[in-house]
């Protein structure tokens, strides 16, 4: 699975350097393990363009992370950008099992819903079923004047999560949302896995 470049910091001095080697404009995040959602705690800093406003943005995010929140760190990364995001992922349902799914990604991801779902293990075809499924084909195509999106790479990532699914069972769940798109191939900037309890990292 393609994910970008990033770089874990535990101090403003740390982040600054992280963002000096991968290169700017850069991102930055509070990142621990009782974190969910970011974005809704007002938990990431886009387009750092130099030293001093990734050390600024460093502070103010450890300085937002609460008693609740247990160990933190600073994610930086580099600020990538793309008119259209996917989210991929699967999840343990009490019937069924495991299921990979495969959608429309970003902040408005749960609003619109255009997601395709399958059981566990994909067969042959069974991923890009999954693609064809979706209702907003058009994203796929060229789109304000990017490529078009490369399925190929997105079938792999999703029998890459099928592959994980089936051979990791302390994994309840992965949430990779967004995947971003950029020059047609899917790049995911975050992800969110559920480990059963007492799970090593």
């Amino acid at each position: 699975m393609p994910f970008a470049e990033e770089r874990i910091t535990s101090s403003p001095e740390e982040a600054i350097a992280a963002a000096e080697s991968i290169g700017f404009p850069c991102v930055a995040k509070l990142n621990g393990d009782r974190i969910a959602h970011k974005t809704e705690r007002g938990l990431v800093r886009l387009n750092l363009q130099t030293p001093e406003a990734v050390g600024a943005a460093a502070r103010d995010l450890f300085s937002a992370a609460t008693p609740e929140d247990g160990e933190v760190s600073v994610l930086v990364a580099p600020m990538l950008s793309g008119s259209r995001e996917l989210i991929a992922g699967f999840l343990t349902d009490e019937q069924f099992g495991k299921v990979v799914m495969i959608g429309l990604g970003g902040v408005l991801a749960e609003a619109i819903g255009d997601v395709a779902f399958r059981l566990l293990p994909l067969g042959a075809g069974d991923a890009e079923s999954m693609i064809d499924e979706l209702k907003t084909q058009a994203l796929f195509e060229e789109f304000r004047g990017e490529p078009a999106i490369n399925k190929e790479s997105v079938v792999n990532v999703l029998n890459a999560l099928s592959k994980v699914a089936q051979e990791e069972s302390n994994v309840l769940s992965v949430d990779l949302n967004p995947l971003i798109i950029v020059n047609g191939e899917p790049i995911a900037v975050d992800a969110l896995v559920e480990l059963t309890e007492g799970a090593s990292r």
